[in-house]
Order: C-alpha cells, then structure tokens, then sequence
C-alpha cells in the first residue's frame, strides 16, 4: 500500500517583488485507494502544493519533506519521481508538437515501467480507455495537446492516468474549463481508474460540482498556504453553502 506524506513543508517562488513564501507548514498524508479534496480560495497555495510535489523548478522547497513509501521524494529528479508512482494531472496541460499522443503514450508506459508494453496488448489497451473515455481514435495519431480543446485535453490527461497506473495522482484543478458532459466523463475515468488500480488521489478543485461524481474521502481547506481545517466530504458541502469567507477573515 503506497503512502504519500507531507511533513511541515515550505516553499517559496521568486517574483518582481522579490521571494515569496507560499506554502507555510503543510501537513498531509495520501494512503493508496484515498481521495484527498483541496479546497480554498484563489492564491492559497493548492496549485503550488501540486507542482512542488511534482519537482517544478520555480518552486523551492524550503523546508519539510514529502516521502513515497518511505522514500525522499525531494531527492528525486523530475523523471524519477514519475516513475516511483507520482504523477500529475496538468491544471493547463502542454502542447508537444511533433510527438504524437500514441508514441507519448507508450514512450511514457515504458519509462514508467522499465519495458516496453507488448504491443498487441498496449493497443487494445489504449484503445479501450479512449473509448471509455468518449475519444476519437483519431486523436492517438496527433500530436500531443496540439488543436485540442480543453475538455480533449483533460480527457488525455485522464488517459494518462488509466494507462500508466501511478501510486499517487495530483490532479490539479481536473475540473477546470469543463462542460457537464465532459466532466462526468473525465470523472469516471478518475473513478474507474481508483476501483482498477487503488490509486491514492489528490483533487484539487476550487468548486464541489466535482465531488458530485467523485466522492472523497477526506477534505482539507487550504488557505494562506496551509491546512486551515480538515473533515469529511460534509466539509464540501459546507464551503458550498458558506464559502471560505470565515477562513479568510480568520487568515487576516
């Protein structure tokens, strides 16, 4: 069962005004078949939480330390932590011109792994999630992102996720840009990919039409780049009715 924890963590960016300190103490731990709900305002750190985990270079950490089954993951270069089963849902996914979606696909499925897919299997496989996913098979011979709408992204990026089985999924703000269909649709891939494989998941999200297809186990309000409070997805109903206005007063 693979564990995710976060201990204390600080990170900081560099602006035009000089370093900022964004994320202040973050605790968290994502066990393997959890999904774990950010929720907070705009500016409160979620996205950043995302792509420190991930290794994104304008972020440094500061202090604290995220682990995978006990293993540093801070120590670890980008690519490396991808394959000991982190991976990230883009809030603003890429374009990669030249490569298509095909070759990224399986190019990515044999890094991961260590081998190459078997070919025949790898097809009927990537076939199946585009289908479950409402993809034209068309889109495997494009290239990556490239023309795609934001709904065709998201679902690529859910495809990625189907495919290459990580431990830990940070899904950033998935929802985003969706319209009803699309998000029901991305939605039970996230599902169907959790009952498959007992990912543990982290879904950041401003809204709760989201958790109306995908249940959580646990929320966790993020405001002035820390855990403001935590419960069950009874606290998604709550911010729904009330909004993080009280957060916010107490943050000031």
């Amino acid at each position: 069962m693979s564990i995710l924890e976060i201990t204390d963590l600080h990170a900081t960016v560099e602006t035009p005004e000089g370093t900022k300190e964004i994320l202040k103490g973050v605790d968290l731990t994502i066990k393997a078949g959890e999904t774990h709900a950010i929720m907070g305002p705009n500016g409160s750190g979620k996205s950043t939480l995302a792509y420190a985990i991930a290794g994104h270079p304008k972020y440094e950490i500061t202090s604290g330390s995220v682990t995978l089954d006990g293993e540093d993951v801070l120590e670890m270069s980008v690519d490396e932590r991808a394959r000991a089963g982190l991976f990230l849902a883009m809030q603003y996914p890429v374009e990669v011109p030249g490569v298509t979606v095909s070759n990224f696909l399986r190019t990515a499925k044999t890094a991961v792994d260590g081998e190459a897919p078997k070919l025949r299997t790898w097809v009927s496989d990537v076939k199946g999630a585009m289908e479950n996913l409402r993809m034209d098979p068309a889109f495997a011979e494009r290239n990556v992102n490239e023309g795609f709408s934001g709904g065709e992204k998201k679902r690529h990026e859910i495809l990625q996720m189907e495919l290459l089985k990580p431990a830990i999924a940070i899904l950033d703000e998935t929802d985003s840009g969706l319209d009803v269909d699309a998000l029901r649709i991305v939605s039970e891939g996230v599902n169907r990919a959790k009952e498959n494989t007992n990912v543990g998941i982290m879904l950041i999200t401003h809204y709760t039409r989201i958790l109306n297809y995908i249940t959580p186990d646990f929320v966790h309000v993020f405001v002035d780049g820390r855990v403001a409070e935590q419960g069950g997805p009874e606290l998604a109903e709550r911010l729904e009715n009330e909004g993080y206005d009280r957060y916010l007063t107490a943050a000031n």
